[in-house]
């Protein structure tokens, strides 16, 4: 081997670096641990503690040293199904912003035009492209986007605007840059807040140009809180209220004119003796007042006064919403009144008649004008602090600017002089409605107060010091996951890769002898080096990233496979030691072999990497780098012993005595039996196609959008009881499964998928509770059962919620992810071959893989101890499949093409069947490796990942058959006649 020394020196090198990347790891791993023995299990004194020695030294190389945030930035960070925390895709409204920028155009061609894009919506398409279509369709050339009363008005106009001579084609530049800059300032503003929340290394990523924003934080466990952080546009809006003298009239016509419509919808309940009821009876119980009667004052659970109009149950806000926004309600409203908004506050708690804390919110009615804009706006607030107010409680105090001291003080001694109240309002929430009793506020400061505690004071100042979002921001996409799941997967990881690394070791001393242990050096180099790269990328480990990592394993020893059994071959041939090995390591020998593979391989990695999100992206990363390194450490690593062992004069014969026979005399005629196989493959395919159509697929939430929660009990509880007290809450969607063990259910539901807000979330968490709490025994509170926390046994651990819009862009990445593969899997054997028929071939295995494994899981999802989803595990699992179906296929074409171009004797079929018993020995080998790495992933990887590896698992199998029944008959069934007898002359057959 030329240039040894250099090899040696990149090699060590590159461990030295290696090495010097992980401990990184390692120290800030040690790091960690202490602080959560320090902690005691509390995460707030376990993030301060960490924080408070963010800037101190701990890590010292004698030449340098390290603070913890520096070491922290440097170590392999773990995704969130390895460390817990919460994952979550934002859409920023698109739809909003266009309504900003149009200053709220009542345009009803542009209105329509919204409408219709957000209908039309599917998976890949940007929203934007579809107003703009939309608009084309709409205004058929009669209305411009530059119309003045769209986009080319007062604040649009300028320069880099809209004037009114723009076509629409120039109007829609301008806007897509708008949008663009106002989705950076939605990223800016997000990550002003998560810098501010305190969890370590949270992560903020941009997804494309889709307007979606990635959040992760690691770590962080209060689910509840920290989507009410992300959702919150701080749209911060001070009103002037109503008094409930001034509107109580108009909820007592209200309530009269509902009795009409809904009377015998209402159910029989007592009415709440509160203000109204005075109002409607002057204290006089009458017949306005008894049971049923009263559509809307019946809801009154709570007195009201001044500016609350009265206090009602949080699932009676919807329907009261619906009552107070009916056309023929509104119309009620005398004089200025008909511009009233009605609003929520913030949910507190009373007593009921029975002294029993029950839940309930205000309402309140803000004098609203016809542009339906506040007195004040929220823009001119300069800073915000959590602090105290006089009577001691948490409240929120701001600091204006100029303009906003102004405006506070008007609005203050407006109020001081009419004795109104000033509701400050937040997204739509009104915090506090104070009075105003000591004449005009100046200075512009001013003060949130409420029912808040700490943490709700110190968030609500993080996000008006942040700024407020330009639009609303839904969450598409969230994933949750607990510190003890994570733990359990960082277990079962650990334990499938140390048991794989010592399988495939073993096996390769057993096989190959001294050589095995040249291979099982090249392979703990190269984990090094994978790890070190990972480590220098600042990559992010996940569970299938680990999975990726022990397939790694499995293939690693393959490259070092195709050159022992060269060299065994070489051997037989009556060539020396030295002679053999060089031969093997030729490009004639096995490298061209390695070359094709790998670039196959390395070409699916790129399109999973591509298509894929998430864990599955952390897959591919590793799958990729574990490509690249092993390539390496088994070319040139294992090469550097094998020729020290060589200028040894020591005995190297690449087998044992158990496998020095094994597949020596093996003579197999696979063309023979094909027209068997392909009965038998067409059986398999039709058999696939008739279930696919008929039973289906079990396709996951990726795919189809919706809620998933794994909750685990204290005992085995039965599925299908679960299912029919679910299916009653959630309107008849609720699938449940046991997912592992039997006191731990797997429940998918699509209630309320497309409402984004944080009440539809609490909303469905809470429903969940209150009818899994019978199955567990006291005192699991609510916060316990949803919420992460460090040791978490019991309740929800990990949930996980896709929007529609989302699971269209998964399912058509997918898709394009697997013919993406196949097409360029395609080309390269076409160019790689010079003759389409080997890309064919290859194909055809390939899609007899697919077809076979997307058989099997329509066949038996029904029935399997463990999950079968469709989803993007599953895809990735495809696309895997499809790589190593195509190496094995490679191998086997690579050396059919050599028989072909070499002087081996015989008619066509006869040289292409030795061809293909030539690699049986590699076949077997790698093909046996693979799967018995993959049933430990499979026995001992976890529960979460079992559908994902017995994908592969049946691949893996199935891709070895087709190599040498599929891909070889259709290769050598499509050769022309001509280029047969063309190859057998040259053959020199006897006749």
């Amino acid at each position: 081997m030329q240039n040894k020394g250099l090899i040696k020196f990149f090699a060590i090198l590159f461990a030295l670096v290696s090495i010097y990347q992980l401990s990184f790891t390692f120290v800030a791993s040690k790091i960690k641990n202490d602080a959560k023995s320090f902690a005691g299990g509390n995460p707030e004194k376990e993030v301060k503690y960490l924080d408070s020695i963010g800037k101190e030294k701990v890590f010292n190389l004698g030449f340098t040293n390290f603070t913890f945030n520096e070491v922290s930035d440097k170590q392999i960070n773990k995704g969130l199904d390895l460390e817990g925390g919460i994952n979550v895709i934002l859409q920023i409204s698109v739809k909003d912003i266009l309504k900003g920028l149009s200053n709220n155009s009542k345009n009803p061609v542009f209105n329509k035009s919204l409408a219709d894009a957000t209908a039309d919506l599917q998976g890949n398409k940007s929203y934007l492209d579809k107003f703009f279509d939309a608009f084309d369709a709409n205004s058929k050339g009669t209305v411009k986007l530059a119309s003045p009363d769209i986009f080319a008005n007062r604040s649009l106009q300028g320069e880099g605007g809209v004037d009114f001579q723009m076509t629409d084609a120039q109007v829609q530049k301008v806007i897509k840059r708008k949008v663009d800059e106002s989705v950076e300032s939605a990223f800016g503003v997000l990550r002003k807040r998560i810098d501010k929340f305190g969890v370590t290394q949270p992560n903020i990523q941009k997804l494309g140009e889709s307007g979606r924003i990635l959040v992760e934080l690691p770590g962080a466990k209060d689910v509840d809180r920290i989507k009410k952080l992300l959702q919150s546009t701080a749209q911060l809006e001070f009103w002037e209220t109503y008094k409930i003298e001034e509107i109580g009239n108009f909820l007592m016509a209200a309530n009269e004119s509902l009795k009409k419509t809904e009377i015998n919808k209402v159910a029989v309940k007592t009415v709440a003796k509160d203000s109204l009821s005075a109002l409607l009876t002057d204290g006089k119980d009458s017949a306005a007042t008894t049971k049923g009667n009263n559509p809307l004052l019946d809801k009154i659970i709570g007195q009201g006064g001044g500016p609350v109009l009265g206090l009602f149950s949080p699932k009676d806000t919807a329907i009261v919403n619906g009552y107070l926004k009916r056309a023929d309600i509104r119309i009620l409203l005398a004089g200025d009144q008909r511009y009233a908004k009605f609003v929520w506050g913030k949910p507190t708690t009373i007593k009921d008649a029975k002294a029993k804390d029950i839940d309930a919110v205000e309402l309140y009615a803000l004098k609203g004008n016809r542009d339906n804009v506040p007195a004040m706006g929220g823009g001119v607030v300069t800073d915000a602090k959590d602090t105290f107010d006089q009577s001691g409680k948490p409240a929120v105090s701001m600091q204006m600017n100029n303009q906003g001291a102004k405006a506070w003080e008007e609005l203050t001694g407006r109020a001081y002089t009419q004795k109104s109240n000033i509701a400050i309002v937040l997204d739509d929430i009104v915090y506090s409605a104070p009075g105003v009793s000591s004449g005009p506020i100046s200075g512009g400061r001013s003060e949130i107060s409420g029912a808040f505690d700490v943490t709700e004071t110190k968030d609500l100042a993080n996000v008006l010091r942040a700024g407020k979002l330009p639009a609303a921001a839904d969450i598409v996409q969230s994933e949750v996951v607990g510190p003890s799941l994570g733990q359990e997967a960082i277990d079962n990881g650990t334990t499938s890769a140390l048991v794989g690394l010592l399988l495939v070791s073993l096996w390769m001393i057993v096989y190959y002898g001294k050589a095995g242990w040249y291979a099982n050096i090249a392979l703990a180099v190269n984990l090094l080096f994978l790890f070190g790269i990972l480590a220098s990328l600042g990559a992010v480990l996940t569970l299938p990233g680990i999975a990726g990592i022990v397939l790694t394993m499995g293939t690693a020893v393959d490259a070092n496979i195709i050159i022992y059994e060269r060299a065994k071959e070489e051997l037989r041939a009556g060539k020396t030691l030295g002679e053999a090995v060089i031969a093997s390591y030729s490009w004639k020998g096995a490298m061209r072999s390695i070359v094709d593979a790998n670039v196959t391989h390395i070409l699916i990695g790129a399109v999973l990497f591509i298509f894929g999100s998430g864990p599955i992206k952390g897959f591919a990363t590793t799958l990729l780098i574990g490509i690249v390194t092993s390539l390496f450490t088994s070319i040139f690593i294992a090469r550097i012993f094998i020729d020290k062992n060589i200028a040894g004069k020591n005995d190297l014969s690449f087998v044992t005595n158990f496998s020095k026979n094994f597949f020596t005399n093996f003579h197999f005629d696979f063309l023979g039996v094909k027209k068997w196989t392909y009965l038998f493959s067409s059986i398999v395919v039709v058999v696939s196609f008739v279930s696919l159509f008929t039973n289906g697929l079990d396709q996951g939430v990726d795919f189809v959008g919706g809620r998933t929660f794994q909750v685990r009990f204290e005992k085995p509880v039965s599925a299908e009881t679960v299912k029919a007290e679910l299916t009653k809450v959630f309107e008849g969607s609720a699938e449940v499964k046991i997912f592992g063990n039997d006191n731990q259910l797997k429940i998918t539901t699509k209630y309320k998928v497309q409402e984004h807000g944080t009440q539809a979330d609490e909303e469905v968490n809470k429903l969940l509770y209150d009818n899994l709490k019978v199955h567990f025994s006291t005192g699991l509170t609510y916060d316990k059962f949803v919420n992460a926390y460090d040791g978490k046994k019991l309740g929800i651990l990990q949930a996980s919620k896709v929007g529609p819009t989302v699971a269209e862009d998964i399912k058509a990445n997918a898709y394009w992810a697997v013919l993406g593969a196949m097409l360029i899997v395609f080309l390269y054997l076409f160019i790689s071959f010079r003759k389409w028929q080997y890309g064919l071939g290859a194909i055809a295995a390939v899609a007899h893989d697919v077809i076979f494994v997307l058989g099997i899981y329509s066949l038996c999802y029904k029935f399997m101890p463990f999950g079968m989803e469709i989803d993007q595990h599953f895809i990735a699992a495809i696309l895997t499949v499809i790589g190593y179906s195509m190496n094995d296929t490679v191998i086997v074409f690579d050396r059919v093409r050599e028989f072909l171009d070499g002087k081996t004797k015989g008619n066509f079929g006869e040289i292409v069947n030795k061809s293909i018993n030539s690699t049986m020995s590699r076949t077997i080998n790698t093909s046996l490796t693979m799967i018995g790495v993959l049933l430990i992933m499979f026995v001992f990887g976890g529960e979460s990942i079992r559908g994902f590896i017995f994908a592969m698992l049946v691949g893996i199998i199935v891709g070895t058959y087709s190599s040498l029944f599929i891909a070889t008959p259709v290769l050598v069934d499509t050769i022309s006649r001509e280029d047969k007898k063309l190859i057998e002359t040259q053959h020199l057959v006897e006749a």
